[in-house]
């Protein structure tokens, strides 16, 4: 793996050299998000592996070309998942891209999101030095936050080389009830939930059927299910799979795919569909409607809009940022890559 790191090095200066773009990628199971990748491909699907596991410790390390099944099916042996649950969007997801993506499944808003597990990561900047972050327990603070930062930032920064996050426990039991109810009923209930002490690990609300999954111990999942009603789902594992990987039905639709945040008890007017999770604070949204109108949109709401899945991509993907906060972007990009050089346009086209 060293001589691989020496390859990195070597086509990192000299894409810095002639200024030439490049285009990080594992195996491209998440191009579609985030601006059109250009540049020249830096291949990081060989270098993989789990580089540290420790069960007792709750922490994995290993390399940013390691599939994301294989980080799974090492976790699983030991009974033991990846809290964050991301989402894997293709069969062969690599580590690497699933922490560049910084995106997280059903279970984030009960768990934790993805940026909360990363212990710490081993970074190629845009000189092609190797630079480490944060460490392999809580307590190593040194660089904590440049370990998160890198997460989801979408290769702007550098090319992650390897990862140190912490694991958790699978739940003893977990169960899945469904039950009919309008939408505003369903946010009530998702809201006066979450103030309550229920298990709850993920919620869903789409067609008049609110979707709610318990885990946790034995008791206390068999206690909630008296509480909260409704019917059990047999195929609940295979539901939130379809909801996690954008299998489900509803994701099914050739139109611009928006995922918007808000506070969790705000109402959404668009037109179109959607499908609300995470308490009511994601919605998933399929419109025809333009960017300024869903943006619009997203912002009486209390929330922002970013541009999922689409076939062409108007305009930008990310809400645009305050020029204070543009500005603080640039001087951090130039601080890891000086020539701008690392998957330029993936977020902003400013870098």
């Amino acid at each position: 793996m060293e001589n691989l790191r020496e390859q990195f090095s070597e086509a990192i200066k000299q894409a810095a050299a002639r200024r030439r773009p490049v285009r990080i990628r594992g195996f491209g199971s998440k191009d579609f998000y985030g601006g059109v990748p250009r540049g020249e491909v830096l291949d990081t699907t060989r270098y993989t592996g789990v580089v540290d596991y420790a069960p007792e410790e709750l922490v994995i390390t290993a390399r940013a070309g390691t599939p994301l099944a294989e980080i799974e099916a090492v976790l699983a042996e030991k009974n033991q998942m990846l809290p964050f649950e991301p989402p894997h969007f293709g069969p062969r997801a690599t580590l690497g891209g699933c922490i560049a993506a910084g995106l997280s499944g059903p279970r984030r808003p009960y768990a934790g999101a993805v940026r909360d597990f990363v212990l710490g990561v081993l970074l190629m900047d845009g000189r092609g030095d190797v630079l480490r972050f944060g460490g392999q327990v809580m307590k190593n603070v040194a660089g904590y936050d440049v370990s998160r930062l890198v997460t989801g930032a979408l290769g702007t920064l550098g090319l992650i080389l390897e990862i140190s996050l912490k694991v958790l426990p699978r739940p003893a039991a977990e169960i899945t009830l469904q039950m009919e109810m309008d939408a505003t009923a369903a946010l009530i209930a998702m809201n006066r939930w979450a103030g309550e002490p229920l298990p709850i690990s993920a919620t869903c609300y789409h067609d008049h059927v609110l979707t709610v999954r318990l885990s946790g111990a034995q008791a206390a999942v068999r206690a909630a299910q008296v509480r909260l009603g409704g019917q059990v789902l047999a195929a609940g594992e295979a539901f939130w799979r379809g909801i996690r990987e954008h299998s489900a039905n509803f994701f099914r639709d050739a139109r611009p795919l928006w995922r918007i945040s808000l506070p969790s008890t705000r109402s959404l007017d668009l037109p179109g569909k959607q499908l609300l999770e995470w308490g009511g604070a994601l919605r998933w949204v399929f419109t025809d409607a333009d960017t300024a109108t869903v943006r619009a949109a997203a912002q009486a709401a209390g929330g922002h809009a970013t541009l999922f899945r689409a076939t062409r991509k108007q305009g930008p993907v990310f809400s645009p940022l305050p020029a204070p906060l543009l500005a603080l972007h640039k001087r951090v990009k130039q601080a890891f890559d000086p020539h701008g050089i690392f998957n330029p346009g993936r977020m902003y086209d400013e870098f």
